[in-house]
This record gives C-alpha cells, structure tokens and sequence, in this order.
C-alpha cells in the first residue's frame, strides 16, 4: 500500500502522510453515496439551496486556512488561493440562486393534453480532479451536482489530499447530509472498479488529455454519461489594430498567473508582424517585473511549479525549442535552490514545429510566433489538437465577432484573456474534451433530460412513429 505525500514545493517537504481508502472504504463509501442520493433527490430544490448558501459561508470564514492549504500543497502564492476560495463561494451562492431556473419544467405544444420536460438528478457521480486549483475545479462541479440532487464522490489528485479532505470537511460542516459527498484517496489505476460501480451513474474529469481518454473508454465501456475538461494550448492573437500595451500588459497575467499551471493559461501568442516587435518588447518588460518568490509572502506574484516532474517537462520542451532556432527573450532556466521554482520565460521566434507551440507548455513560459495576418492567426490557432480558450485582440470588434466563429474553441474572449466564470458555460472541443461546466449548460449534465407525456391526445401527431 503505497502513501500518499502532501509536499511542499516551495521547500520541498513533506508536510503530511496518508493511506490510501481501503477497498473496504471504498465500498462504504459508495454505499453511503447512495443511500443519501436516495433521501437528497426527494429535497425540494429550494430546500437544497440552504446547505450551499451555508457551504458559501463556510469557506468565506475559513479562507484565509483553506488558501493556506493551497499554497502549502501545490505552491500557488497566496493572494491567486484566497482569490479561489472566494470564487468558490460566489459559484455556491450562484446556484443557490439561480438552480431552480435552470431546472424548472419545460412546457411543450404538442398533441398530448400537457407535454413537459423534466430534470431529474442521475444519482452518485464520480469527480477525478486536478490539483492545479485544487478547491475551484471541486466547486465547481460539486455545487451544481448537489442542486441538481446528485451525490458525489472526489477522487482528488494524490498530491493535494488536505484540500480534498478540507473540502469534505467544509461540506459536512454545511449542514449537507451525511454521504453526500465522499472523498476517496485512491491512485489513478484504482478509480476503474468505481466507474464500473452500477451504482456511480456518470463521471466528470479535470485532467490531461491521455486521462481523458482513458476515462472516457472506462465510462464508455460501462455506458456512462462522462464530461471532460482536458488539456488546453490556448491561443492570444493580437492583430495590428489592438491596444498594445494592455494587451502585453494582460498576457504576461494570462500566462504566468498560478505559474501558468492552467489548462485555460494562454500559451501561444500569435501576433501580427508590423506590431510584433513591440508586443515582444512590451511583453518582455512585463515579465521582468513580474515577483518570482516565497509562494506565502503577498507580494509574490509566480511561485514555484506543483511537481519536480513538470519543471522537468518544460526544461526539456524550452531546450528542444531553443535547439530548432527559438530565441530567449526573458528567463528559460530553472531557479537554484530548494523548491521547483523556473524563471517566467519568453521565447520568440517560434515556429510551428517546435515543442513550445505544438504541445501543451504546463508553466510559466510563453511562445511568441509572428502571423502575416489576421487569416494566418486564425489558421495556426487551429493548428492545435486543442481546442478550450482563445483570446483576441483588436480594436475592430465587427470584426472580432466574425474572426472568433472561426477560431475552434469552447470561448473566445475579445480584448481580455480567458477566465471562468460561474455565469458561463465552460469547456472545450476537439481533444480539450467535451460536456459543459457552469451556466445552466452545466447543471443540466447530470441530469436526466426526461418527457412527461400526458394524454389522451387531442389531435392527431402531424408525424405517426412509433420510435
């Protein structure tokens, strides 16, 4: 039985040790889910709404430990983890809200004497989350999932099992039911016998893309309803007519924030040639300013990456890239001393066939391709096999709406950079994965969609079937 460590990356110790959930846990655990799913559906919904506004309460009194626990796991500097407890709170109390709404009975016209549309919760769904905001990607499918009337069990990433257990806590101390939510400390290769579990009824994943696929054969296999939101290369495309300075002055936020460990962090930076050398002069100057340091002091603004191995990854994409003609422009190496700190880094001089533009770059370093125009951004964005956020720059917003239908993304933010927000549906397309988060597109996932049909008829259908 292997433990599971909570390190520290700015110092590199380990700060705790845990078993991992017994199959004999495990087993309870989902039993649990499902005895309170049972009891929770038959809640009416306003009734619900009174558990999440007190979850809302619960992390705002306790966000300054809950932030703590962040940095302490996965190194985000403290100002960026208190800023994710309290949008966790603005998503529960945005439910609480507006979840009945979103799930109101829809009526039809139709030949019947009443035809609605109901929502139905699913019953137990299964969350694999990433560590990257360890609380945020929680939240987010958690409070939807519970107004809907669903259970959950979190199988949290190994390397942030405080926030997973803090989580627990917070909901428990709520006033939610017992078993509604269960987290189970399992490695990756364990979760398969839960989704094969008759009574986990769907799944959603916050992850890379190779366990995206892996989970989404495992639910296919099992046919179960899945969502996922995977890896992302997002593209920054600043035409010639953009506000420059704001626009280099976002992107350096856009990429470095949370050391650009973010699936929606802009990536590529696709600006036309005649303003590219001032872009990249701008942009530069902005990552210089930028405060690389101890992730728990305020003032710093980039701290450490969450593991050894994604410093690792980036050293080896920055030197091939390096090696097929890119030019430093700012940074590219790691910082000496303890912690797994890398510079905030600029390459210019890109082309496509290097590993910073055609794979994920999973930290702080920024590609800088210069594009002919504004047909050439659009083409290279799509170049990507993924396919979750985009930003555009321009002062022509005419056209900017035209430009951002043909970029292949699941947003496009014009003239600011790509963030997500409990109003909007969130997600992506081609291998960034597929399903919504957010919104009422993403309350409505877990549910079943389910026609009421209320006859005698009145008249016949304009179409006889009898599928």
């Amino acid at each position: 039985m292997t433990t599971i460590e909570s390190l520290e990356p700015s110092t590199e110790v380990v700060r705790a040790r845990f078993d991992p959930t017994s199959q004999t846990d495990v087993e309870a655990a989902i039993a649990a889910a499902d005895a309170a799913f049972r009891a929770w559906r038959e809640v009416p919904i306003a009734e619900r709404a009174v558990p999440i506004r007190r979850l809302a309460r619960v992390l705002r009194d306790r966000k300054d430990r809950y932030a703590r626990l962040i940095t302490t796991e996965m190194g985000k500097p403290i100002t960026e983890a208190l800023a994710e407890i309290e949008k966790c709170a603005w998503n529960c109390d945005f439910y609480a809200d507006h979840a009945a709404s979103f799930l109101a009975d829809e009526r039809v016209e139709t030949n019947a004497r009443e035809s609605v549309v109901a929502f139905q919760p699913l019953g137990v769904v299964l969350a694999v989350m990433p560590w990257n905001y360890p609380f945020w990607q929680v939240i987010r499918f958690l409070a939807p999932g519970l107004m809907a009337g669903n259970a959950a069990l979190l199988k949290h990433a190994s390397n942030v099992p405080q926030c997973a257990l803090a989580i627990e806590e917070a909901v428990r101390d709520a006033g939610f039911p017992a078993g509604l939510l269960r987290v189970l400390l399992l490695a990756g290769s364990e979760v398969e016998p839960v989704i094969a579990d008759d009574r986990v009824r769907a799944v959603t994943l916050t992850g890379s893309t190779a366990t995206g696929s892996r989970i989404a054969e495992l639910a296919g296999r099992a046919v179960k309803k899945a969502v996922l939101e995977l890896g992302g290369s997002d593209p920054y495309i600043v035409l010639r007519d953009a506000d420059v300075p704001a626009a280099a002055l976002t992107a350096a936020k856009a990429r470095f924030q949370n050391a650009g460990q973010s699936c929606i962090a802009a990536k590529r930076f696709l600006v036309e040639a005649p303003i590219a050398a001032e872009f990249e002069r701008r942009f530069g100057d902005a990552i210089r300013a930028l405060h690389v340091g101890d992730p728990m002091d305020p003032s710093t603004q980039v701290g450490p990456l969450a593991r050894e191995d994604l410093r690792e990854t980036l050293e080896r994409q920055v030197a091939a890239s390096v090696r097929l003609g890119a030019r430093v422009v700012v940074g590219g190496k790691r910082i000496d001393g303890k912690g797994w700190f890398y510079e905030p880094t600029l390459l210019a001089g890109v082309t496509e066939e290097m590993p910073v533009l055609k794979e994920e770059t999973f930290g702080p370093v920024a590609a800088l391709i210069a594009v002919r125009d504004a047909d050439e951004a659009v083409r290279v964005a799509n170049s990507s096999p993924f396919g979750l956020g985009a930003a555009l720059w321009t002062d022509d917003l005419e056209r900017a709406r035209a430009i951002a239908r043909r970029i292949e993304s699941g947003s496009v933010f014009i003239n600011g950079m790509v963030a997500s927000d409990p109003r909007l549906p969130f997600g992506g397309t081609k291998q960034s994965g597929y399903g919504r988060e957010l919104s009422g597109f993403g309350i409505r996932e877990f549910v079943n969609i389910q026609t009421i049909w209320i006859g005698p008829a009145t008249q016949p259908p304009k179409v006889a079937s009898a599928e």
